[in-house]
């Protein structure tokens, strides 16, 4: 559409020279035995930017193995907290020094803007420092009220192997989402990016080593999900499995894991609702509500994809929504002012517009958007914004993840009716409401069914405070002290001082 803000030029050039992806085992960086590779073709150029090794059972069982022993010898599980978080420190440092190196390239796997790819490569490294100061501060608990001859304490000790599982869309930022917090528990970790952007995470590999994390610690497989996920999330020497991802491949790897009986964590999909009420701040609420659908060209799983709006304020709230998109900078994501880039594959492109198409056979009108777009000077695939009206709650557009630009628009009349609406799904990740009676927002709040509720804001974050969702959306939770606490078990040692036992068996 002539009407959009596209931008074509870039500032950023294109690298040299193709990045070589390798696989990372017992400390060592190496091809695949068989000597396959991929090619990860830039979404936004369509051009090779990178060649990764194309991993199979036999690397990753070599990865499980390498982990198994790490874990086992104590190497890195016995070290103190001390020790642990002066490598995680350390490893915090060198991301920073090299963040544009690992944006450029996320930014050509992915089609991200490149301005987003350094804030999450250079915001990750606050996730390994946080995790690093719980390192040194995870306790448990005693008891000295059992009796004078009885002590017991509760321990918290590291779960063993673990798997990691991470998608295309933040492969640097979810990625430490996970790996720093298990390292921090004394985990050991086999570790899988999506075969799309495999490149940030293996040069976090070169990282690791350089910042002393000792060999077999971290091993990392590049490859398709099958072989290499799946072996990963059914091994026996497995002992946890993580995974962010479709909700679809969530439900397959706790049946497989389930075999022997693995933790699992799932970071899942999401539907999430922001709900408009007349008395908010209107105009902060509809860039928060462009920011949400757009941000990550919209394939985020906390991208604000549904919209409540109270039926008296809806047509202006929607035509302002509009309005805004119109003004978002679309296109080249090499260029720092775009701030919606290209969708990841031609695959996924032509879903989000059979989704749109969908909606469309079913009674929805198209306010902006609804079809695919060429920018000048480009051969990727993009995806106008599209902002859909005229959504009702029984659609697929109002209750399915597209994974893209896509905004539906709902209406409701009371907040008991915005809460019933915002539950209507089976997902459960986060939730936001825009209102300036604290009253509502807390009933809201504490009435809807999301692991994360934000109030008069939209998608802010901090390592402290825990990630995930209910419903289909996921089990357990990420960063934060309750994400530490899901690489830790608990046991109980119960001491007798004394030789105070009374014998059980009667020998007179």
């Amino acid at each position: 559409m002539t009407d959009l803000h596209i931008i074509s030029g870039q500032t950023v050039a294109l690298p040299a020279t193709i990045f070589q992806a390798r696989h990372f085992i017992d400390g060592v960086a190496r091809d695949s035995a068989d000597g396959l590779r991929s090619d990860r073709i830039s979404p936004s150029h369509g051009v090779v930017v990178s060649q990764a090794a194309l991993g199979s059972a036999a690397e990753a069982e070599a990865a499980i193995r390498a982990a198994r022993a790490a874990f086992d010898d104590g190497r890195w599980s016995r070290l103190s907290g001390k020790a642990r978080a002066a490598v995680l420190n350390r490893v915090a440092d060198l991301i920073e020094a090299n963040v544009e190196t690992l944006a450029v390239i996320e930014t050509l796997e992915s089609g991200k803007p490149i301005a987003q790819a350094r804030g999450e490569c250079a915001g990750a490294a606050d996730l390994w420092r946080y995790a690093a100061s719980l390192a040194r501060t995870s306790q448990g608990d005693s008891h000295n009220t059992l009796g004078t001859d009885i002590l017991a304490v509760v321990l918290k000790e590291p779960v063993g192997v673990v798997s990691i599982i991470t998608p295309w869309n933040f492969p640097f930022w979810i990625l430490s989402q996970k790996l720093p917090f298990a390292l921090a528990a004394g985990c050991t970790c086999v570790v899988k990016p999506s075969e799309m952007t495999p490149s940030s995470t293996a040069m976090l590999a070169g990282m690791l080593a350089e910042a002393g994390l000792p060999a077999g610690v971290c091993n990392i497989v590049l490859g398709y999900g099958n072989p290499v996920g799946s072996l990963m999330a059914s091994h026996a020497d497995v002992d946890m499995v993580t995974f962010t991802g479709s909700t679809a491949v969530g439900r397959t790897i706790t049946k497989v894991a389930g075999d022997t009986l693995k933790k699992v964590a799932l970071e899942l999909g999401g539907k999430n609702p922001q709900v408009i009420f007349p008395d908010c701040d209107l105009e902060g609420a509809a860039d928060a509500v462009t920011f949400g659908i757009f941000f990550n060209v919209g394939q985020c799983c906390n991208s604000s994809s549904r919209i409540l709006v109270h039926e008296k304020i809806a047509d202006a709230f929607v035509e302002r929504v509009v309005d805004l998109s119109r003004k978002v900078a679309f296109g080249n994501p090499l260029h720092p002012d775009t701030q919606v880039g290209a969708i990841v594959t031609p695959e996924h492109r032509d879903r989000i517009d059979a989704c749109v198409r969908a909606a469309i056979a079913a009674g929805a009108r198209v306010c902006l958007g609804g079809s695919s777009l060429t920018v000048p000077g480009l051969r990727g695939q993009f995806y106008q914004p599209t902002v859909l009206r005229g959504v009702t709650p029984d659609m697929a557009i109002a209750r399915e993840e597209v994974f893209g630009p896509v905004l539906a628009v709902l209406t409701f009349r009371t907040l008991d009716e915005a809460i019933a609406l915002a539950n209507d799904a089976t997902y459960g990740l986060s939730a936001g409401i825009w209102c300036d009676n604290m009253h509502t927002c807390l009933e809201f709040g504490r009435r809807v069914q999301a692991g994360t509720v934000w109030t008069n804001t939209w998608m802010d974050g901090f390592p402290e405070v825990t990630f995930g969702g209910v419903k289909q959306s996921g089990q357990g939770r990420e960063i934060g002290s309750y994400g530490f606490d899901e690489f830790l078990e608990v046991k109980s040692l119960v001491m007798r001082i004394g030789r105070t036992r009374a014998p059980w068996v009667n020998q007179a």
